[in-house]
């Protein structure tokens, strides 16, 4: 009687490596590596044997030329290949066996590396690396939930401000209120030094302006009441972030001069005006608006909530981040919040208020966006949370849905602005939060009012640091500007 015995499975052949790791910054790494000499030679040797089988060496058959002769004729190729494979295999094994977690490829440029003839062969990287850090307590949090229901008051307000673009702006000689269209001249200045000064811009007025490096919390006081010619002056400080780096924080006079005044009068709504907004009555209008409230608002309740159990999660995230990092990441999360607005349907004036109140503060709250996203990550890897290709089909229908366009554009678009990988992070993210929320314990509070209605935002700069390319092109498309509107 006989019995097959299984042959053991070869190992796989490992590199002998001497590896140095060592901490040079804040989730940075230098590594060293050195391969040594038998590994060199046994690879050279592979590849020979592989140039051996199809060389074309003058005087011999293919596969008969000895292996010096080969070495020595193909010796520029076989260094390529063998430094190729030396590298891609010892990197690879070092992330196995190191356990670095590198947020980004190394440092490493290869083309100044050569394998010796001689020797074992070194080389060395930097490279950013996933923070190491202790995992808080993120299931029981209490968690305050706003109440997302839409009352008719906030239908009707959403109503006025949807008509608002077939309105008509009536020129007004008697005094500035709320709402109304201002044209305006403004003049900073920093002690005694004109800074810069606007010779005309237009603002709705609201009880707070936004430029794109200060905000004036005051606004609508200081300009309710006031007549065409009417100069008003206050204080105002800074963005701790602005683009002139001396006037940082700094306090400043700003002169405000009314040049124009202008009331908007909402369109009679008859059947003309209901043609024209694509709807067959006023009660269909007055549900499309509620629909897109009723969205916002659960757009609100989940932000909320999500900021609520960001803070929670990385209250004892007290670990540094290189600036290199958060710099690069900058304007990455400047664009994802855009997309989530986009996403919830809000119009391009609230879109715009928001993309000014976050270039204010860029850096501070792209180096908080890290820490939650690599806190968020963990929470991920730990429960097991992915996205699939059915999610982010999913979301584009959604997107493309509120868009009113076609999935495959979307998606065309998403991929073309390089905006797809940012989505899939985005959703692995919101499933990483859906899961906490779904272990806390749920307070429902009121909501606030909405931000639209107390924030004008414009694109001006106290320290004159506009690109007015840029600035010119959002306009051209901005005539209507100030009617941007709910349920487009």
């Amino acid at each position: 009687m006989s019995t097959d015995v299984a042959a053991p499975e070869a190992e796989e052949k490992r590199l002998n490596l001497n590896v140095d790791v060592k901490d040079s910054g804040p989730c940075l790494k230098h590594v060293r590596v050195t391969v040594a000499r038998e590994d060199i030679d046994g690879c050279y040797d592979e590849m020979t044997d592989e140039f051996s089988e199809s060389a074309q060496v003058p005087g011999f058959r293919p596969g008969k030329a000895p292996k010096e002769l080969v070495m020595k004729r193909f010796k520029d190729d076989l260094d390529v290949r063998v430094k190729q494979k030396i590298l891609f295999e010892s990197l690879e094994q070092l992330a196995e066996e190191q356990n670095l977690e590198p947020i980004n490829e190394p440092d490493l440029d290869i083309e100044t590396l050569d394998i010796p003839d001689e020797g074992d062969f070194e080389y060395e990287f930097d490279v950013e690396v996933r923070p190491d850090f202790d995992m808080p307590d993120y299931t029981g949090l209490e968690i305050e939930q706003y109440d997302a229901d839409v009352s008719d008051e906030q239908v009707q307000a959403a109503m006025n401000r949807y008509l608002a673009q077939y309105g008509q702006l009536v020129p007004e000689e008697g005094n500035a209120e709320m709402g109304d269209h201002l044209t305006l001249a403004a003049k900073f200045t920093h002690g005694n030094d004109v800074i810069h000064e606007i010779e005309e811009f237009t603002a709705e007025l609201k009880p707070v302006l936004y430029l794109r490096d200060a905000e004036i919390d005051n606004f609508g006081e200081l300009l309710e009441g006031a007549e065409i010619d009417a100069k008003i002056t206050t204080e105002i400080s800074v963005s701790p972030e602005a683009e002139k780096v001396e006037l940082r924080g700094e306090k400043v006079t700003a002169e405000f001069e009314l040049l124009d005044l202008k009331r908007l009068e909402l369109p009679e709504m008859n059947a003309s005006l209901l043609d024209r907004v694509g709807v067959e009555s006023e009660e269909e209008l007055r549900d499309n608006i509620r629909n897109s409230l009723e969205r916002q608002g659960k757009h609100q309740q989940r932000q909320h909530a999500r900021n609520q159990v960001l803070t929670k999660i990385t209250a004892s995230a007290d670990w540094e981040l290189p600036e290199k990092l958060v710099r690069r990441q900058t304007d990455n999360a400047l664009r994802r919040e855009i997309l989530e607005m986009q996403q919830a349907g809000y119009t391009s004036a609230e879109i715009r208020a928001r993309e000014n109140q976050i270039r204010q503060n860029a850096i501070s709250e792209t180096r908080e966006a890290l820490k939650q996203h690599f806190v968020l990550d963990k929470i991920a890897e730990q429960e097991n949370i992915e996205v699939t290709s059915q999610d982010i089909e999913m979301e584009i229908t959604m997107m493309a849905m509120q868009a009113g366009e076609s999935p495959r554009r979307v998606a065309a678009r998403l991929r073309k602005s390089g905006m797809i990988e940012n989505l899939q992070a985005q959703l692995r993210e919101r499933k990483a939060i859906d899961f906490v929320l779904d272990k806390s314990e749920m307070k429902t509070v009121p909501a606030p009012g909405r931000d639209s209605d107390r924030i004008e935002a414009v694109d001006e700069s106290v320290c004159g640091f506009v690109d007015h390319q840029q600035h010119d092109h959002d306009h051209d498309g901005d005539h209507d500007h100030d009617h941007d509107h709910d349920g487009e």
